[in-house]
């Protein structure tokens, strides 16, 4: 099970100071914003996937000899994608934690 810390501070937009809780955001682009935001760590987790396949490819046909950074390039790919993993599961539980609430 991954636990998430939502006040991680590198995942908040950062402001300048003096404007701290105000944002520049309009309300009707937050939910598009969202889905771009979504689209481009599939888009990474993908990117580390495919490097990660070609860094074993070439270990296989001898281009490269370095075991230490193809072990490195797996892992980081492995556990991007085990993050990415542990988001959908909780979107997937507040979603039906949500459709459960009584009206």
């Amino acid at each position: 099970m991954v636990n998430f810390n939502p006040n991680v501070s590198s995942a908040l937009p950062i402001s300048a100071p003096g404007t701290a809780g105000k944002t520049n955001v309009k309300p009707d682009s937050g939910f598009a914003d969202t889905i771009k935001a979504v689209e481009e760590q599939i888009s990474k987790v993908d990117n580390l996937q495919q490097s990660s396949d070609i860094s074993i490819q070439d270990l296989l046909a001898g281009k490269n000899e370095d075991i230490t950074s193809v072990v490195s390039a797996v892992a980081k790919a492995d556990m991007s994608f085990k993050l990415l993993v542990g988001v959908r599961n909780k979107l997937i539980e507040a979603y039906k934690q949500t459709m459960n609430m009584p009206i």
